[in-house]
């Protein structure tokens, strides 16, 4: 029973309870379109890569916590795509557990970035550190075309 009741919308279920105090959301019955991306894909959207070029590479830095590099893999499709994927698998349960939240994602999740053409895809490095997984693509150089100069006579 609560002490502090109808304000909070019926929302608390005891008062000493500091796990029971959500905060009073606005929008809760405000309907928001369902997404084409399903439960077992969520951990997709989550996963956040940067990719820089360098003048000697392109660098893919992927945050994926929690992660053993043996989870993730690393692949070359189609010559010029790189893919990395992986699963968070779900936290085993007991039975005598409550939950009082579950934030964190889970399910299998896949990235893929098309190369460029100076990328050379033979040479992929791969490294994973404190939960960041780096993916270093060397680039071709780029041939500087021979120049001959020719004499102006007259």
């Amino acid at each position: 029973m609560s002490l502090i009741p109808g304000f909070f919308g019926g929302r608390r279920s005891n008062v000493f309870d500091p796990f029971s105090l959500d905060m009073w959301d606005p929008f809760k019955d405000f309907h928001v379109p369902t997404s084409s991306v399903s439960a077992e894909n969520s951990a997709f959207v989550s996963t956040r890569v940067d990719w820089k070029e360098t003048p000697e590479a392109h660098v893919f830095k992927a945050d994926i916590p929690g992660l053993k590099k043996e989870e993730v893999k690393v692949q070359i499709e189609d010559d010029r795509v790189l893919q990395i994927s992986g699963e968070r698998n779900v936290e085993k349960e007991d039975k005598n557990d409550t939950w009082h939240r579950v934030e964190r994602s889970s399910g299998k999740f896949t990235r893929r970035f098309r190369l460029p053409e100076n990328a050379k895809v033979n040479e992929v490095k791969a490294s994973m550190e404190n939960g960041v997984l780096t993916v270093t693509v060397p680039k071709e150089e780029v041939k500087k075309p021979d120049v001959k100069a020719i004499e102006i006579s007259g």
